[in-house]
């Protein structure tokens, strides 16, 4: 509670770089550039906030447990005055979509550039924004840049008032899967011998949709299922014949298997023939699909995918995804392509190839962080 009201414990860098990521699939998306700002600015410090329990977590996952990993203040001027006096940063990194206005207004304040990364904005909050111009224009008005995903994603935050905006495309294309992970689910897959339909990343209401149309299908595959946060492994836990973290392998009888472990995304991608994306069959915008198709996973999305677009669009046309317009059609979509091979394996080879061309994006955000800090002298 300390860290949310700006009060922190460690003590202050001499110079420090700050990224911010909301949560997990944040805290994975800036991985590379995290490593590429340490490489960069060896004398400085990277704290790195989240918001989450999870998302801290997942940082410590990724950069060790003495990372300079820490809660982002309340969005209230005392906290956030308290937060930049302790850490002074030099740089401040706002992963995708958290603007939040007296954290910008303090910043300006105190002379902190800030970088809006990896950043998106999708019609539906363009439209939100807009209903208050005068504080959209303020508020985005104090960024010191922006990298868009996107072009439409820069049109809509140029017209909300972000100036000096550069299309730097996705950094998730960045994010290389673990190769252990991958290595670890392709030997457990093999040593199962049937067929696995994962549906990753599920959302609260949709393990509902997919179970009630699978409990009328024969003949079914291994599902197993992966929802989207930890708290909820326990509630999904009723659907399931068996969980990972009791059951490492599951036995010839389970027919659902739950993986409630966390960090492991790479193994149950790699793990299964056909991965089908939560957080897309109720309007939420849905999850990430590039991590699916990196590790070589044929995709299947449900209709609502705003939050990842452009990645979306990119896959429809490489034909390395479909995209169903309800869970019904998703699972008969699925289960088709489990028939399929030849078609997976082109899906999959379409996924890889859309990644390797899409690299990139790390290199393009630090040559604009290396600007903002050289600016600031």
């Amino acid at each position: 509670m300390g860290e949310r009201l700006g009060r922190y414990r460690a003590a202050p860098p001499q110079k420090s770089v700050w990224l911010h990521a909301v949560s997990v699939g944040e805290a994975r998306a800036a991985s590379p550039l995290v490593a590429a700002l340490r490489k960069a600015f060896p004398d400085h410090v990277v704290v790195l906030t989240c918001t989450t329990a999870a998302g801290r977590e997942t940082l410590r996952q990724i950069h060790g447990e003495n990372a300079a990993a820490f809660y982002l203040p309340y969005d209230l001027p005392g906290a956030v005055r308290g937060f930049l006096q302790h850490f002074r940063p030099r740089l401040g990194v706002l992963m995708e979509t958290e603007v939040w206005p007296n954290l910008l207004a303090g910043c300006a304040a105190q002379g902190v550039p800030v970088l809006l990364a990896n950043a998106r904005m999708s019609e539906k909050s363009a439209r939100g924004y807009a209903r208050w111009p005068a504080f959209a224009r303020e508020t985005f008005g104090n960024l010191a840049a922006v990298c868009a995903q996107s072009a439409h994603d820069a049109e809509r935050l140029k017209a909300l008032g972000a100036r000096n905006i550069a299309i730097t495309g996705n950094l998730k294309f960045d994010v290389e899967p673990d190769a252990a992970q991958l290595a670890a689910g392709r030997a457990w897959r093999e040593r199962l011998g049937r067929p696995v339909l994962l549906l990753a990343s599920t959302r609260e209401g949709e393990e509902e949709l997919f179970f009630k149309q699978l409990s009328q299908t024969r003949d079914l595959p291994l599902i197993v299922v992966v929802p989207r946060h930890p708290q909820r492994f326990d509630e999904v836990a009723k659907w399931a014949d068996a969980r990972r973290t009791r059951q490492e392998f599951p036995d010839a009888a389970t027919r659902i298997y739950l993986g409630d472990t966390m960090g492991e995304m790479a193994f149950y991608f790699a793990a299964c023939d056909v991965a089908v994306i939560g957080g897309s069959f109720l309007p939420l915008g849905g999850q990430n699909l590039i991590e699916a198709l990196a590790a070589g996973a044929p995709v299947v999305t449900g209709p609502s995918m705003f939050n990842f677009a452009e990645a979306t669009r990119l896959a429809l046309e490489a034909r390395a995804a479909i995209q169903a317009p309800d869970a019904a059609s998703a699972l008969r979509e699925a289960l088709q392509l489990l028939g399929e091979p030849a078609r997976r394996a082109q899906m999959a080879a379409a996924g890889r190839v859309l990644c390797e061309a899409h690299r990139g994006a790390t290199a393009r955000h630090l040559a604009v962080c290396r600007r903002l800090l050289s600016e600031r002298g």
